[in-house]
């Protein structure tokens, strides 16, 4: 825990065990990292798997989804903004998973993980939350690590291009979802409630899809629906129960920063399983991005809590 806390001298912390905060964080990022790794490894259309995804998720959650629904049901103050945010789940889902068809892990990863910059740019325009200086220092070195990665015409990936815009849409949406998720919250719905009705309603968002883009549902490969079933699991279940726990022990800032992280293990997965060396630009370009996205994330308190509220990927 010294170590954390010379990273962030100025996060509180809790009673909680050193040991079991470090061993839960990094249990995390390793968990979530692995999201774009079996997304890739599945071998199926992006809209298949991210239907897929979010149907299994559903499932799996329904038990403790009803419990919380008994608790805090949906109401017409609060179901519109879930059946939104639902909607922009799915939204991010289909876009992210179908750009590491067409670009880089490394490009997508880092794109994708830009939402901490966005909520704080929607905070600003929609709830008049303006952000300090050292968050548009921020913005202006995310963005400038974005363009690089644009601009790279040599990256990895059929159509960088497009794979980019993709991810780029999936960090703009899944911002959006996690604004009106704090907006259904605060209007009496608990975090299950919320998160559980939101996964249903992006998967039936997500279920016309395949047959509007000419994708069969079935059959694939049973190791297909294995990797599906882990995509589920993993990134969902394990790494996002371990940045919950976390957050109950420490402040938000620090669960925000370790799970920017995410990036790095992603891009150090693909090299070792795909043998995907990001080209010297996109690898400058995701370093920038990286640090202004940090930044941002560290110096914006309304933007972190938002954010890792209901933290997806």
């Amino acid at each position: 825990m010294t170590n954390v806390r010379r990273f962030l001298p100025n996060v509180k912390f809790t009673n909680t065990p050193a040991s079991l905060v470090s061993l839960v964080l990094p249990l995390g990022v390793l968990a979530v990292s692995t999201a774009a790794i079996f997304i890739r490894l599945a071998d199926a259309p992006g809209v298949v798997v991210a239907f897929y995804r979010m149907l299994i998720a559903s499932v799996l959650l329904l038990p403790w989804t009803l419990r919380s629904l008994a608790r805090t049901p949906l109401t017409f103050q609060n179901a519109p903004y879930t059946i939104l945010a639902g909607l922009c789940l799915a939204v991010h889902f289909a876009t992210w998973i179908s750009s590491l068809s067409y670009t880089s892990v490394t490009a997508s990863a880092a794109l994708v993980n830009t939402n901490p910059l966005w909520v704080a740019l929607f905070s600003w325009l929609f709830l008049g939350l303006a952000p300090p200086l050292t968050v548009l220092i921020g913005a202006v070195l995310a963005v400038l690590g974005g363009a690089l990665i644009g601009f790279d015409g040599s990256g990895v990936g059929s159509q960088p291009a497009l794979g980019n815009a993709l991810a780029l849409v999936g960090a703009i949406s899944v911002s959006a979802y996690l604004l009106l998720g704090r907006a259904a919250q605060r209007r009496g719905l608990a975090v299950q409630a919320y998160a559980g009705s939101a996964y249903a309603v992006a998967a039936l968002a997500l279920l016309p899809l395949p047959l509007v883009f000419d994708v069969p549902y079935a059959p694939y490969p049973v190791a297909t629906w294995g990797w599906l079933l882990l995509l589920a699991l993993v990134p969902q279940m394990i790494g996002h129960t371990s940045f919950n726990y976390a957050m109950n022990h420490v402040e938000p800032t620090l669960v925000a920063t370790v799970i920017l992280l995410e990036p790095i293990g992603a891009a150090i997965m693909a090299l070792i399983i795909f043998e995907e060396v990001p080209s010297l630009l996109t690898a400058i370009g995701a370093g920038v991005l990286l640090v202004g996205v940090i930044l941002t994330a560290r110096n914006t308190r309304s933007t972190v809590e938002v954010v890792n509220e209901q933290g997806e990927r």
